[in-house]
């Protein structure tokens, strides 16, 4: 099963270190049957895709909580083995939760297909989206504009291999 990881810069750059994108269990998203239903398609890649929208916007989340993160989102996309990663059925439904999965297992950084990671131009965007979370999440609607504003960016596509470069010695 492919499941995204949303992650911070720091977050990559400790996984980089360690090997391990997470020791379980830790929150990832997938294409999930409350997912297919929500999105009303039966493309792969357009759900995959609605998948890893969630998962950026779960990665800005952890941006919100962590100021010292850079205001880029990151999302690790990964294969898993089926049973490896569980949807809350409590929790199916729950709009705030679509996509969402739980990994269970240890998941080795070495097991990733690719990185998606925002462009340098739109950590002003995602820095003002960080900002203005909490209150769209409070129901005002300016503010929901201003988080949307980060999907205006597309998240790059890169290789593992060049992990290494993104997180250098920057971050």
């Amino acid at each position: 099963m492919r499941v995204y990881v949303p992650l911070t810069l720091p977050a990559l750059a400790e996984a980089h270190k360690t090997g391990e994108l997470g020791s379980g269990p830790f929150v990832a998203y997938a294409v999930t049957p409350a997912l297919r239903e929500w999105y009303v398609s039966e493309d792969v890649e357009e759900l995959e895709y609605a998948a890893l929208s969630r998962a950026a916007l779960a990665s800005l989340r952890r941006i919100a909580a962590d100021p010292g993160a850079v205001r880029r989102r990151v999302v690790v996309a990964v294969d898993v083995p089926d049973g490896a990663a569980r949807v809350d059925p409590d929790r199916g439904l729950d709009p705030a939760a679509l996509g969402e999965v739980t990994v269970t297992s240890s998941v080795p950084l070495a097991k990733a297909a690719a990185v998606h990671v925002d462009a340098d131009d739109a950590e002003q965007d995602v820095a003002a989206a960080a900002e203005a979370l909490e209150a769209a999440d409070g129901g005002d609607e300016d503010a929901q504009f201003v988080v949307d504003g980060a999907d205006d960016h597309e998240l790059l596509w890169y290789a593992t291999q060049e992990i290494p470069h993104l997180v250098g010695p920057a971050v």
